[in-house]
């Protein structure tokens, strides 16, 4: 019996090679390529020459493809259809990445109860049995049809003989780690599988008009396990993403062809599952309790306005190296705007440590948070309060100045909706908004003028 023939891919990008290497060239990541069985034949749908020959199609001018009407139905969940853009696409293949117990499939089961409503849905179990999914069905929901079927499966070419004899409006896949091609020597979750599996998924979804939805596990990075060719063949890829000791979840979109990226959604772990929260701004805001070193932003995630509540600590240090320490806030950004407090303000802070954190534990990476941080280190380090009901929004450059941001007039109407009087925005942005009490400032020094209380208010 001859040797088997092995090859090594790229975990990263799909790249193959012939021999081990501890770099890859391709995308020059560092120990990603894993070792492979070449099957004898391949039996992959649609890769023989036969199919290629088969095929109809043919290259058509813009003008002559007729309009399509776009159509998209409802999730269900407001803050799901916002992600996607505003509803489901038909015949659009969704990747929900997340970590393990986040809340990925009982996200998609909710909505799979309120999509059976009105259409067919295919929920394809290959990491639980069909007991396990209705124990978990009855705490989310009593109100289940015969519109709504389970496959309890993880072999790839009876999942697709269902569908195409079912074919149903939308389809779940939970997960794409857990199925396999037989024709494949490798195991289930290798990256050869999870490329096969996924390119056949979507060769079906295009061509009978399924919604198909994909669960996929993430690294101990964070990212989506298997070949980054995964995340290129999906029309859209959304992470589910929530502190360990909270209750909220975020869904995020990182890639969509057909919305915004970047774009949130906030819900909410109770008993029967999940559910949504209306007011995120309120979430992340924090209580009203006048405390030095605190100081309101408005982040903007995707084309959604945030307020978020930003707290500092300046304190002596006992260590000869003082500490730096962010909590949702990006470390080399912080490390930035403290190195700018002390060159250009004069605030003595490298014997000092120095602590800032976001309330909610929302991850805030934007520049427009830059003055907040700033202000709310000040206000720390001299025992001041922020004034009352004040946003500080503006990028703080490396000469101290303030810079513009995007989307300004949209922060400063949430600002507004939550009751906000005072807005401190950068002078090259300066307008009049109803409502508002707008202060232009041009440098940082001017923000800790107009922002901070006197001891006199205090």
């Amino acid at each position: 019996m001859p040797r088997p023939r092995t090859q090594f891919i790229c975990r990263e990008c799909g790249a193959e090679y012939a021999q081990y290497f501890g770099r890859c060239s391709n995308c020059e990541q560092w120990n990603t390529l894993d070792e492979q069985v070449v099957p004898s034949v391949s039996r992959t749908p649609g890769t023989s020459s036969k199919s290629r020959k088969a095929s109809s199609s043919q290259a058509l001018s813009l003008e002559q493809i007729t309009d399509a009407p776009e159509f998209r139905f409802s999730s269900g969940f407001e803050e799901l259809d916002r992600v996607l853009g505003g509803g489901v696409v038909p015949g659009s293949l969704v990747l929900v990445g997340g970590d393990p117990g986040i809340g990925k499939s009982t996200l998609l089961l909710q909505a799979a109860f309120h999509w059976q409503q009105r259409y067919s849905v295919l929920y394809v179990c290959a990491e639980e049995s069909g007991q396990q999914v209705k124990l978990r069905a009855k705490r989310i929901s009593t109100a289940v049809s015969d519109k709504l079927l389970l496959l309890p499966e993880n072999d790839l070419d009876i999942i697709l003989t269902e569908l195409e004899q079912i074919h149903p409006t939308v389809a779940v896949i939970d997960s794409i780690q857990a199925i396999y091609l037989p024709t494949l020597t490798a195991a289930p979750g290798s990256v050869s599988q999870v490329r096969e599996c996924t390119a056949a998924l979507m060769r079906l979804a295009k061509k009978q008009n399924i919604s198909l939805f994909i669960v996929g596990h993430v690294t101990k990075e964070g990212a989506i396990a298997g070949p980054k060719v995964l995340e290129h063949l999906v029309d859209t890829v959304l992470y589910f993403e929530g502190e360990r000791f909270a209750s909220h979840r975020l869904l995020r979109a990182v890639k969509n062809r057909f919305g915004a990226s970047q774009e949130i959604g906030v819900f909410r772990m109770v008993e029967q599952g999940l559910e949504e929260v209306s007011n995120p701004s309120a979430l992340f805001l924090g209580e009203a309790d006048a405390t030095p070193g605190t100081a309101t932003i408005v982040a903007c995630e995707g084309t959604r306005p945030l307020v978020v509540e930003l707290q500092s600590l300046v304190s002596p240090t006992s260590y000869p190296s003082p500490r730096r320490s962010t909590t949702g806030i990006e470390y080399n950004r912080f490390l930035q705007i403290l190195a700018v407090l002390e060159k250009r303000l004069g605030i003595p802070l490298s014997k000092l440590d120095a602590y800032v954190s976001s309330s909610g534990g929302l991850g805030v990476t934007e520049p427009a948070a830059d003055l907040g941080i700033a202000v709310a280190v000040v206000a720390s380090f001299r025992d001041r309060l922020v004034t009352a009901q004040t946003v500080l929004i503006g990028e703080v450059g490396l000469g101290g100045q303030v810079r513009s941001v995007s989307q300004l007039e949209i922060r400063l109407k949430e600002a507004l909706k939550l009751g906000f009087k005072r807005a401190i925005i950068p002078k090259t942005q300066a307008l009049e908004f109803p409502g508002l009490e707008v202060i232009p400032v041009a440098r940082v020094a001017d923000a800790l003028v107009a922002g901070l209380s006197s001891q006199e208010d205090q």
